[in-house]
């Protein structure tokens, strides 16, 4: 029998021509991943069709691989009890992503109808900040005590494992739930029926508190190779755990917003798609205007020297190339400090040795670009000997000034508490491009004794 490819268009068809049992069946060979990503794709009325033909035991795990958009037009499209099933059913803190998202009323409405013990969960995460532990994590997870034998550990496992984000990693606690040591599964599995669980856990748990900010949560999951890290409140008291799908998501969500404000677009957390034509005006416009208003002093600086550009026009025709390799010097290195911000590797108090380094890399880029452009002014464009002599020192002093600014400013930022991000190509290459013409105008005007 031909092989079949199971991707939108394929589905599309049997959506369109009504196979429904077919398409059922499809489903079924499907990973709710991939179900997901088809239905992010096809237009709400279809992705809504596709929802409620899905089988019962997959439409949750795909409605939670669903983007916030689609999902908001489903659970709104869903009967009250519907849409109070797949609430009940989410993870607490996937629900939870999803309401905070939503209408007021229409959360009042679809809590009002849900488990109590899911409105709990929910209410809980809720009273959070945002972008903290407490936001991110999951109340639903495995604990055990340290009296419990093996085989009562795993009688607990079996019981609450079904509603659990993992069984991988078991958390002990006592009767004040002050967390006291883990457990990993295949060690429960390891052990004699009748060993305690106290006499062999690890006691030696790495824990976050519910107000660590996420982007610290990211990095000690890296650090430490975790899939799972338990949250604890300021009583050591543990509240939930965090798995590494939601690190994950986190990473996506904080590379995204930082390559945005790099690109100097306010952050949004739609797909592009998404995003609206007015709504991508108003992320972009803002520091378009900003950066265009800051390019006037450019042209201030221009104006200021056009007499020495009147006598020696030949001037002129370098400052794009000042301009932009300054304002590349300076790129690189901002985005180089502020990966070691993000990464904690670069802190405000090694800004001098970040200075440090970046002269000596500076001298030997500034060296190194000037004596291949003194051959080119001389040999191809055949320059008298002083203007070339201005053009090469002016590229070693504007690419040592570009890298230090570019290397300072993140780390300000960082220090003064703004996002690092926010001092990233535009906003370094529009300070480094009025740098670079006064430094070259300063010099030629005093070398080559031009009028000003």
């Amino acid at each position: 029998m031909e092989e079949r490819t199971i991707d939108r268009d394929y589905l599309q068809e049997l959506l369109d021509k009504k196979e429904y049992m077919t398409l059922r069946q499809t489903f079924g060979e499907m990973y709710p991943a991939d179900i997901a990503a088809i239905m992010d794709d096809m237009e709400n009325p279809d992705s809504l069709k596709m929802f409620r033909i899905l089988p019962k035991s997959m439409a949750v795990d795909v409605f939670a691989e669903l983007e916030v958009d689609d999902q908001q037009y489903i659970i709104t499209s869903l009967s009250d009890t519907e849409a109070t099933n797949i609430i009940d059913n989410l993870m607490a803190d996937d629900a939870t992503d999803l309401l905070e998202e939503m209408p007021a009323n229409l959360v009042k409405k679809i809590l009002a109808n849900a488990k109590p013990e899911t409105r709990k969960s929910i209410n809980h995460l809720l009273r959070y900040p945002e972008d903290s532990a407490g936001s991110i994590m999951t109340v639903e997870f495995v604990d055990l005590r340290e009296n419990m034998t093996v085989a009562q550990a795993i009688d607990r496992v079996r019981k609450k494992g079904p509603d659990s984000e993992t069984t991988n990693l078991c958390y002990v606690v006592d009767n004040q739930r002050v967390l006291k040591g883990i457990v990993a599964l295949r060690y429960l599995l390891m052990k004699q029926a009748d060993d305690v669980i106290g006499s062999f856990m690890n006691e030696n748990v790495i824990s976050v508190n519910t107000h660590t900010d996420q982007e610290e949560v990211a990095e000690m999951f890296r650090k430490y190779g975790f899939i799972a890290m338990p949250v604890v409140d300021n009583e050591d008291r543990m509240v939930g755990i965090i798995t590494i799908d939601d690190v994950i998501d986190i990473q996506v969500e904080e590379a995204t917003e930082d390559i945005e404000k790099m690109a100097a677009i306010l952050p949004t957390d739609k797909p592009y798609f998404k995003v609206g034509i007015l709504e991508t005006y108003k992320t972009r416009m803002p520091w378009l205007l900003l950066l265009m208003i800051s390019a006037t002093f450019t042209g201030a600086i221009i104006t200021h020297f056009n007499d020495a550009l009147s006598s020696y026009i030949t001037l002129t025709s370098y400052i794009p190339m000042l301009m932009d390799t300054g304002g590349n010097a300076g790129s690189q290195a901002s985005v180089s400090i502020i990966r070691g911000i993000s990464l904690g590797e670069v802190e405000f108090k090694e800004l001098g040795s970040a200075l440090w380094k970046e002269i000596r890399v500076a001298f030997l880029c500034g060296v190194t670009l000037s004596a291949a452009n003194f051959v080119k002014l001389l040999v191809l464009d055949r320059l008298a000997l002083p203007v070339a002599l201005v053009i090469c020192l002016t590229l070693v002093i504007v690419v040592l000034i570009a890298k230090l600014v570019g290397c300072t400013l993140p780390l300000l930022a960082e220090r003064i508490g703004f996002d690092p991000a926010v001092m990233a190509s535009p906003l370094i290459t529009t300070i480094v491009d009025a740098i670079s013409l006064m430094v070259y105008f300063t010099l030629a005007t005093n070398l080559l004794h031009l009028a000003v």
